[in-house]
């Protein structure tokens, strides 16, 4: 129960697209990622996704609707099935929100496919 600042948190890791896992709530996950240049297209079909901007600036690409721009202290949640890119330009502070277990590339397996770590 002790709280956790999101300032030294992003602090303790550089890696981009590799999401820590910081808590879980009620079955949800609740992850901080670096996110710098373009993200793999993907989906998640049994999962709607919660995407909050801490830091800098998240773009994300939709092929059937319209980008969401997020700018920090924003969010917007992406819907379950729903294909989708996150590009961020320059690099942005991330936090997620998603069921547990929820892989980051979702439907796809690339080299950006990454096990959630804990953290330190």
């Amino acid at each position: 129960m002790e709280p956790i600042s999101f300032t030294e948190a992003f602090d303790s890791f550089d890696e981009t697209w590799s999401p820590r896992l910081a808590a879980e709530c009620n079955g949800q996950a609740v992850k901080l990622a670096k996110a710098d240049g373009e993200f793999v297209w993907h989906s998640h079909e049994s999962a709607d996704e919660l995407f909050l901007v801490h830091a800098g600036r998240l773009r994300i690409e939709f092929r059937e609707a319209a980008d969401a721009v997020l700018e920090a202290g924003e969010f917007t949640v992406v819907p379950r099935g729903t294909e989708h890119r996150p590009v961020a330009e320059p690099e942005a502070e991330i936090v997620l929100f998603e069921p547990s277990g929820t892989r980051n590339t979702g439907d796809v397996e690339t080299d950006e496919t990454a096990e959630v770590e804990r953290l330190d």
